[in-house]
């Protein structure tokens, strides 16, 4: 898969939650103004346990909002054996098993996975543990990651 099948991709995953968000949001907002929410007395607290789900669902609408924003501006760079690893960057590494994990070094939606074939690419961020270290590193460097008794130690094998 290319960078940039892999971008459309993401922004397609993104889109889709937004619309699924979407609706949710707004029912969620309907069941919260909805006459058979009005209190009963002090104790019933049903239009205001739906309003916090309709507002956790527009707080997470506009993070994907926010997200696909940044996709679509993303200038996809290219890299070389020599060249340190920074956004934009998809890193094929290897554990001590040989196990390969494909990365997408991308500006938000970190945790999504993408398909590619029989395969998927995780996307990560800067911000994240593993987006961290793999920043500045090369083709050949070793990297730890994980926490605690769960760190292993990784080879960046290829990035493109």
């Amino acid at each position: 898969m290319t960078k940039v099948q892999l971008l459309n991709q993401i922004t397609a995953a993104l889109d889709a939650d937004l619309a699924v968000l979407a609706t949710a949001a707004r029912f969620a907002h309907e069941a919260a103004t909805h006459e058979e929410c009005i209190p009963d007395n002090k104790y019933d607290t049903t239009a205001l346990e739906a309003s916090y789900i309709a507002q956790g669902q527009a707080n997470r609408a506009q993070e994907i909002r926010r997200a696909l924003e940044s996709y679509r501006v993303l200038e996809l760079r290219e890299f070389d054996d020599e060249t340190p690893i920074r956004l934009t960057a998809l890193v094929i590494l290897e554990d001590e098993e040989g196990e390969a994990k494909r990365v997408f070094l991308g500006p938000e939606a970190g945790g999504l996975k993408i398909a590619d074939g029989a395969e998927e690419v995780v996307v990560i961020t800067p911000q994240s543990p593993l987006g961290r270290v793999l920043l500045g590193k090369v083709v050949g460097d070793q990297l730890q990651a994980g926490m605690g008794g769960t760190r292993k130690t990784f080879t960046v094998v290829e990035v493109c």
